[in-house]
């Protein structure tokens, strides 16, 4: 069999040639392990540039061709778009378009909303779309009412990095710490998310034309739209209520981050403001979005690691190249279906 020499990324990049390779490898030799069957691809196929030990591990793994010894820490799924009927089931949460004040300066409107109620949980105007502000509001949000089960979004900064490992922002690292599951829209299909759009243009409408003079004024024709939105403002889905009548507040407080242990594991990692796990002096790169995270270290085949975060399975990293081999993404986003409304 021929193959060619291309170069070679995680494995989700790896040629399928190779990767069928290596599957073969492993149906051939049931009983080897990664570094063994890397070892025979590279004597049988010399012309090949051989992946990490790690890479072909997750390879296996992959293809459902790696035993693991525990259930307990089994690789998450993702969570499924929701249509959920219960308040604080699910907040939706987004920017409003940004748009210029009368003083010259931008406003950048972050909304949240409860998905069953339309209940608009918080309106602010800020001047950024940074990670700390929104650190902020969402904080708040939570502890007037409380904590979600889910909270959807679109891809964009801050809800998630496209540069980060799977996509994860320092925002959703810490949801997935309070317990709150990710929800996440197509790209380019904000439709999808159509009782949050559809509260944007009547904020548009009611409260951004014309522009206020400043940030301090326009954050007061939000608050006064929030009450009519909520008080007054009856919705035809809602059988005519307002979402006052139908929303309350969630039964889940806030109370900040408890600490993460893994007692299931050989050793926990607290990663470094790089975003770096350090081992036997030598350093492994995860993602700066969990700077200061704990995450779970265990050995799972000669030669082999394992790096959990909570119960989600992150990658794996051998002793020869200390690079964290991602796995199928287990933070994977699905497609919400078109709104039947």
């Amino acid at each position: 069999m021929t193959v060619s020499p291309t170069g070679v990324g995680h494995a989700n990049q790896l040629p399928i040639p190779i990767e069928k390779l290596i599957v073969r490898l492993k149906k051939d030799y049931p009983t080897w392990g990664a570094p063994k069957i890397r070892e025979r691809l590279r004597r049988r196929y010399s012309t090949v540039q051989c992946p990490a030990i790690s890479t072909v591990h997750a390879v296996l793994d992959r293809h459902g061709l790696v035993n693991r010894k525990s259930k307990r820490h089994a690789r998450a799924q993702g969570t499924p778009l929701s249509w959920p009927a219960e308040p604080n089931a699910l907040w939706c949460a987004d920017y409003k378009g940004e748009f210029m004040l009368a003083d010259r300066r931008y406003c950048y409107p972050l909304t949240i909303t409860d998905f069953a109620s339309r209940y608009l949980i918080s309106c602010d105007a800020l001047s950024t779309t940074r990670e700390s502000y929104a650190f902020a509001v969402f904080e708040r949000a939570f502890k007037d009412f409380g904590l979600p089960q889910a909270i959807r979004t679109d891809n964009g900064v801050p809800f998630a990095s496209p540069h980060a490992l799977y996509g994860l922002s320092k925002l959703a690292v810490w949801w997935l710490r309070l317990g709150i599951h990710i929800e996440r829209i197509k790209p380019g299909h904000p439709e999808q998310n159509g009782r949050h759009e559809r509260m944007h243009l009547t904020l548009k409408t009611e409260a951004t034309k014309p522009a206020a003079a400043n940030v301090l004024q326009q954050q007061a024709r939000f608050d006064d739209f929030i009450d009519r939105y909520n008080q007054e403002r009856p919705h035809q889905a809602l059988g005519m209520k307002v979402p006052s009548d139908v929303y309350t507040r969630s039964p889940r407080p806030y109370h900040g981050l408890g600490e993460l242990d893994y007692p299931f594991h050989d050793w926990t990692a607290t990663v470094t403001r790089c975003g770096r796990i350090c081992w036997s002096r030598r350093k492994i790169n995860l993602s700066v979005v969990f700077a200061g995270q704990n995450v779970g270290v265990k050995q799972v085949s000669d030669r082999i690691w394992l790096v959990s975060f909570m119960d989600y399975d992150l990658g794996y990293f051998d002793d020869e190249t200390c690079r964290l081999e991602p796995i199928e993404n287990p933070f994977s986003p699905k497609v919400l279906p078109m709104s039947p409304e």
